[in-house]
Order: C-alpha cells, then sequence, then structure tokens
C-alpha cells in the first residue's frame, strides 16, 4: 500500500491589517491557475470571519472563530485540518492566522496535526506591516510591540509590506531592525503584498519552532474570569505534548489580555456619511476594523466591505452568493466596549427617526 504525499502547509502570519488576506487570495489565485486545490483554514478573534468572504467558493475553507488561538486551535487545529485533507483532498493548505496570534501556538498545532493526517509544514510567512512597526519600534514597549516580535522570529520568510507609505531614509533602520530579531528568513519589500508567489513553492524542509522573545518562558495568556493558562516552551525543532491541559468542555473562551474585540450587528441599513465620519473619531487604541454593511443610501441590495487600519478605511462593493449579516468588527487595545455600541447603535436611532 502505498502511502499519500503529505500535504504542504503555510501559516500565514502578522499582525492586524497587515496584508495577510491580500496575499492569500494571490496565492490561491496562483495555485488556481496552475490547475491545482488549495485550502484554506482561517482563525479571526470575533464571531463572524469577513475575510473568509474574500475566498472563492470554489476553495474549500473550514473557519476557527473566536476563543484565544493558543489554547482553542491546539485542541481543534489537528482534527480540522485532517477533515479539510480527507474530505477535499487538497494540493495545498494555508492556514491563515488572526494578527492577534501568536505563531507559536500555531506552529506547535500544526506540528501535532501531523500525527493525525500526512501534511508538511513548509513555511511561515510573516507580513509585517512596515508603518506599524515603525512608530510601535520608536515607543519601544507594548504587548503589540513584543507580538510583533514574536511573529517575525517565527518567519521563515519575511513580507515588508506597505513600503510606498515609508520614507526610503527609514527603509535602511526596518530592515536593520527585521535581521536584529531574525537574521535568516529572506526578505521581501512590497506594496500591496504584491511577491513572486513561487517562494510558497520553493519553501521546504522542517520549521524550526523558536521560543518566544528568545527566552525559555512559558506563554501565559489571561482567561476572561481571571484564571491563567501556562504552556511549557518548546525544544527547538520539536513541538511538545506534554503539560498542555486543553479547557474542559463548556468552560469560558481566552481571550487575549491585550487585545479586545467588539462584534456589532446592525438590524437596519444606516447612513454611508454617517459612519464614515464615526469611524473617522474612532479612537487610536481601536487599530482595526472590517465589515459587511449595507447602507440606506446607496440602494436597497448594495453591499460593501470595510476595511480600516490604523487610520485609513476603504469601501468596496462586493455580491456575496448568499445572505450575509449587516456586521463590523472592531479590534484594538483597552477601548470602551459600551461607548462604541452607543454610537453604532445611534446610527441606526438616527436612521429610524430620518424615516419617521
Amino acid at each position: 500500500m502505498t502511502m499519500r504525499e503529505a500535504v504542504p502547509v503555510h501559516i500565514l502570519s502578522g499582525f492586524l491589517g497587515s496584508g495577510k488576506t491580500t496575499l492569500l487570495t494571490q496565492a490561491l489565485d496562483y495555485y488556481k491557475l496552475k490547475g491545482l486545490k488549495p485550502a484554506v483554514l482561517m482563525n479571526e478573534l470575533g464571531d463572524v470571519n469577513l475575510d473568509g468572504m474574500m475566498v472563492e467558493d470554489d476553495v474549500p475553507m473550514t473557519e476557527m472563530l473566536s476563543g484565544c488561538i493558543c489554547c482553542t486551535i491546539r485542541g481543534d487545529l489537528g482534527l480540522e485540518l485532517r477533515d479539510l485533507i480527507r474530505e477535499h483532498q487538497p494540493d495545498v493548505i494555508f492556514v491563515e492566522c488572526t494578527g492577534a496570534a501568536n505563531p507559536i501556538e500555531i506552529l506547535d498545532g500544526v506540528t501535532d496535526a501531523s500525527l493525525l493526517t500526512e501534511l508538511e509544514l513548509r513555511s511561515v510567512v510573516t507580513v509585517v506591516d512596515a508603518v506599524q512597526l515603525h512608530e510601535r519600534h520608536q515607543k519601544g514597549t507594548g504587548k503589540t510591540y513584543r507580538l510583533m516580535q514574536d511573529q517575525i522570529r517565527c518567519a521563515t520568510h519575511l513580507i515588508l509590506n506597505k513600503m510606498d507609505l515609508i520614507e526610503p531614509s527609514d527603509l535602511v533602520k526596518i530592515e536593520q531592525l527585521v535581521r536584529e530579531w531574525n537574521p535568516v528568513a529572506p526578505i521581501t519589500v512590497t506594496v500591496h503584498c504584491q511577491v513572486d508567489l513561487s517562494l510558497f513553492e520553493r519553501s521546504a524542509g522542517s520549521v524550526p519552532i523558536p521560543e518566544s522573545g528568545g527566552q525559555k518562558e512559558a506563554h501565559v495568556c489571561s482567561h476572561e474570569d481571571g484564571d491563567a493558562c501556562s504552556h511549557p516552551s518548546h525544544q527547538h525543532g520539536h513541538a511538545g505534548h506534554e503539560g498542555h491541559e486543553h479547557a474542559a468542555e463548556g468552560e469560558k473562551h481566552h481571550s487575549h489580555d491585550h487585545v479586545m474585540v467588539y462584534t456589532h450587528y446592525f438590524d437596519n441599513p444606516i447612513d454611508s456619511e454617517q459612519f464614515e465620519a464615526l469611524v473617522g473619531r474612532l479612537p487610536e487604541e481601536i487599530y482595526r476594523a472590517k465589515g459587511i454593511l449595507k447602507f440606506s443610501d446607496t440602494g436597497s441590495d448594495s453591499l460593501f466591505l470595510f476595511q480600516y487600519a490604523y487610520r485609513e478605511m476603504d469601501f468596496v462593493k462586493i455580491t456575496p452568493k448568499e445572505n450575509v449579516p449587516n456586521v463590523a468588527v472592531f479590534i484594538g487595545e483597552h477601548f470602551s466596549k459600551e461607548r462604541l455600541a452607543a454610537d453604532l447603535a445611534a446610527l441606526e436611532l438616527s436612521e429610524g427617526v430620518q424615516k419617521d
């Protein structure tokens, strides 16, 4: 009996709004044009996978929503990948993890999954938002800054994106900084993640699992109820299984204590100009937002994919093949969910008053 060839798996990492989904859609098109069948496993912090709606229907996709990536995915990732392979028999799988995820945990999960099914982790491609890295490096502190360091350290290939928004004099500093954290991974400088996609085919061999921050210490994430779970560090090049206790069934999901997510469902269409003005007033603690929105002033059947990252917003008209919620997801650190919820509810209220 011949053993099936292992399915190559590529992890796409990078902080919120860096351009991972842009890279993913280009990679999917690349493989489809070659007559191959790609598949996607996508993780999101919110309750709705809006990025997944950018993936064409002919691409098999499984979603893992909400929950703490380091605790939830370790129990589920292997089963999800196994089911994806058995049901769809893809030629390649992309795992796009939420920007709030530490890729060390994803590396563990994918490596564990290789015990359940025939797959081979080929690469960890980290998309770096050059603007955000530059700004956060100037401050030099914060959990988000340390998370970006881990995402860069874990990479087998680094994509420095949004370089059109960086002064040429700062480019050298950013490349030097990235090289300090990861001296070996090839670096590609891009705008809109335009890269030679054959990099996924050139990637081969085992992917090492670096230790977080270069230290042999446990990665700790906070529970919503105040408890904490810690993960023992892993030896270089091998994912361990001992010492990790999965959350009991029915237990609360975990959340990254430095990342907050608020998902808002609209009952009715809202005014586009009022929504745009609200987004323009968002506090700097909210650095990422996205949604699928129905506006009252753009035609009853029009839907728009909304993207917001670090003070820049974009609206693209879309035509989904199925009913989708009228929803917006906001991601940031230590912002007031109550105030944001009230502001968004006021949009619907003002729309109702205008109709009356």
